[in-house]
């Protein structure tokens, strides 16, 4: 039976959206590669929502060791951590999405785990950026943020592999009974393995579209079972980030630390406190036109790292002769020596080498003549 849903346009004007099947499977599997969030991110994980990187459609799974492709999953995304998500799309109207496919999804997702080396994913990853003239680094960074590193993320991929920490999500206008069932009873046995269905739906009327996503398959049962699906990242602020750098380093190098944040804050847009699980950091960060340019994070392991590889993203430090520039004042410290490729990467300096007085005022040179670059570009 078809369902409507209506809305009330800008001239309180009620507007009919009737449901509607999806002209062919291959459009829902575009929306989803384009629209990542229509896989109910918020719906799987409420406290911590979803989000997702697409490694590659129609992606490759070997069925031996160095095989090539034997099967294909229609999407690989990884979340923000670094769970491989093998997605599915099937429509209502084909047979197969009742049985046939799980025993496809189950087989996919056992050959995943033991063949996928993450050398693979990541090669797909920048395949995929490539094929959508998106640059691999770029889109990797801004989805990560500035507080997360790279190769740990990748690092995470491979050890979620290894451990068969994985999610499975068969994808549909509508998830018929059959499967539903199903889902629910795999999502509750298989652990640490995640096994969800998200029904799209589409509702159409008067030139408008809407898309609503429903998560099906994870009853309060799994949940109970399997627990928190990832460990929780801690909030810091000011006093926890003191009262823990106060635990590790000197009074010098928290003392330090209070000066670089008293003068930052009055020429910066805010301070941003970061999520780490074991260490906290803070990081200003300077507003212009519209881009926020995070300047440098201070950790409580005792060090402040150099932006290079965030000021690389955006102008005017998207030019390498002004990264140059940068390095080498930084380099005129006393006791700060970073090589040339620093300018693409994030190196890091102890606090301890701006306890000198003299030290500490030339960093703040420093960058206040990065603020003055950013003000006139």
């Amino acid at each position: 039976m078809n369902r409507t849903i209506f809305l009330i346009d800008g001239g309180e004007q009620l507007v009919e959206l009737r449901e509607e099947l999806y002209d062919s499977e291959d459009l829902l599997q575009r929306l989803l590669a384009t629209h990542p969030s229509l896989l109910a991110g918020d719906q799987i994980d409420r406290s911590s929502p979803r989000r997702w990187l697409l490694i590659a459609r129609e992606a490759g799974i070997p069925g031996e060791e160095g095989g090539v492709g034997r099967w294909s999953i229609d999407h690989l995304f990884l979340d923000q951590d670094a769970i491989p998500t093998l997605v599915e799309v099937k429509r209502s109207t084909d047979s197969r999405i009742r049985r046939e496919v799980v025993s496809q999804m189950l087989d996919y997702a056992a050959n995943a785990v033991v063949y996928w080396p993450v050398e693979h994913l990541r090669a797909q990853f920048e395949s995929t950026c490539t094929a959508r003239s998106l640059d691999p680094e770029q889109e990797l960074a801004s989805f990560l943020g500035p507080e997360d590193e790279p190769s740990t993320f990748w690092q995470q991929a491979k050890t979620n592999l290894q451990a068969g920490k994985v999610r499975l999500v068969f994808v549909a206008d509508e998830i018929p009974s059959e499967l539903r069932r199903i889902v629910e009873f795999l999502n509750q046995q298989m652990d640490p393995a995640e096994v969800l269905a998200v029904e799209i739906k589409q509702y159409t009327g008067e030139g408008l579209r809407t898309l609503v996503p429903t998560l099906i398959g994870q009853t309060a049962e799994a949940q109970q079972r399997k627990g928190t699906p990832t460990a929780e990242k801690r909030q810091w602020d000011e006093p926890s980030f003191f009262h823990h750098l106060a635990d590790r380093c000197s009074e010098v190098e928290v003392s330090v630390a209070r000066r670089i944040l008293e003068w930052a804050r009055p020429r910066t847009e805010y301070v941003w406190w970061g999520k780490g699980q074991r260490l906290g950091s803070f990081i200003p960060v300077y507003q212009h036109d519209g881009a926020h340019h995070p300047m440098f994070a201070v950790w409580t392991a005792g060090s402040i790292e150099i932006y290079f590889y965030w000021y690389a993203r955006k102008p005017p430090f998207d030019d390498e002769v002004k990264r140059l520039e940068l390095l080498q004042q930084l380099n005129a410290i006393a006791g700060v020596s970073l090589p040339k490729n620093s300018i693409n990467r994030r190196p890091s300096i102890p606090l301890k080498v701006f306890a000198e007085e003299q030290n500490l005022k030339q960093l703040f040179g420093v960058f206040e003549g990065f603020i003055d670059t950013v003000q006139k570009q």
